[in-house]
């Protein structure tokens, strides 16, 4: 026999409306009971207990967005402190509730950067793969750097965003495992979890999203004239968005207000403070490195044996490219003045 709602209510608990699913849900709480009264108009009024309702009652807006982080950039060295935007941008952006972070891909720039003293890129991809040997969900890829012309970021965020349409077409029911140098690409179901059953998290939707990773240098860099397209930044910000790690010294939300496009799209730009002080750069580390001194603790150890086997970094490698002028600033400087020559 169906128990009666009390008619001492003491107050209005919370409504859920569903009209895709044509049922609706009316909680109410009683003065003094830990039992709360459903009206369900498909199978009528039940008694529910207090803890049971969060399980019971999903809501579809709280569902994940899944996304991956690309950073770019010279890894000339890889350094310690590259790894660790990783760690400080998945931890914010899984803290938020609205994303899960499920892969950091590493990204280096091909030689056709020509920015001084770059190192080949067979060298900057081994280090790179060497440090993330250990990682369970940062893995190198070599895309960009095989190119045989400099690439712009944007069209590196559209080829890995295009590549994980295409997969997710292919393997609608499956996650990718991650792939680790040497191992073949797979796909396959979760494993299952033989573990006490806890509350299931909301469940991602569609094509995880492709977000670049960078620091406040990197945001300031748009700046320099004739170094990125206005374009170009107009469909990192709008189309993919940035998770931004700061340094100490840095003052990335006084640039975004001091520039229209960044301020515009400020809502996808997400800033993450580190806290912990780390001024770790692969500049400092080279320059450490052409002095004799040591950089241990400062890049994986992996990476200290590399450089230090095959001798990378010295005052010949340091004037590599010098005097030849960087790929993008060649490149924008000449569109720039022939568009002027053609008005």
């Amino acid at each position: 026999m169906l128990r009666a709602i009390p008619t001492a209510c003491h107050s209005f608990f919370s409504c859920f409306f569903q009209s895709h699913l044509n049922y609706c849900l009316l909680v109410l709480l009683c003065r003094g009971s830990n039992t709360s009264y459903v009206l369900d108009n498909n199978i009528g009024i039940r008694g529910l207990h207090l803890d049971q309702q969060l399980q019971l009652l999903p809501m579809d807006s709280s569902k994940k967005t899944e996304v991956v982080l690309l950073a770019c950039g010279s890894f000339n060295p890889i350094t310690n402190m590259h790894l660790r935007l990783f760690e400080l941008a998945k931890d914010y952006l899984n803290a938020t509730g609205e994303y899960k972070v499920i892969k950091g891909i590493i990204s280096p720039v091909g030689d056709a950067y020509k920015k001084k003293g770059l190192i080949p890129a067979h060298h900057r991809i081994i280090m790179a793969e060497l440090a993330t040997k250990n990682s369970h969900w940062v893995e190198v890829d070599t895309w960009e750097s095989l190119q045989k012309e400099w690439v712009e970021t944007v069209k590196v965020l559209r080829h890995h965003q295009e590549k994980l349409a295409t997969g997710s077409r292919s393997h609608p029911q499956s996650s990718p495992v991650l792939e680790r140098p040497g191992r073949k690409r797979k796909w396959a179901d979760q494993k299952q979890d033989s573990s006490p059953q806890k509350p299931q998290e909301p469940k991602p939707t569609g094509v995880p999203r492709v977000k670049l990773l960078c620091g406040a240098d990197l945001l300031e860099s748009f700046s320099v004239p004739n170094l990125w397209k206005m374009e170009d930044i107009t469909q990192i910000v709008a189309n993919f968005g940035l998770i931004c790690v700061t340094r100490a010294g840095s003052d990335a939300q006084k640039f975004i207000y001091e520039s229209d496009v960044l301020w515009r799209h400020q809502s996808n730009i997400h800033l993450v403070t580190e806290w912990i002080t780390n001024d770790i750069s692969s500049t400092k580390i080279r320059r450490a490195l052409r002095r004799g001194q040591s950089i241990r603790y400062l890049v994986p150890d992996l990476v200290q044996e590399y450089i230090e086997e095959h001798d990378l970094y010295n005052s010949e490698s340091e004037d590599r490219n010098a005097g030849v002028t960087l790929a993008p600033l060649q490149r924008n400087t000449s569109e720039a003045k022939h568009n002027h020559s053609t008005r």
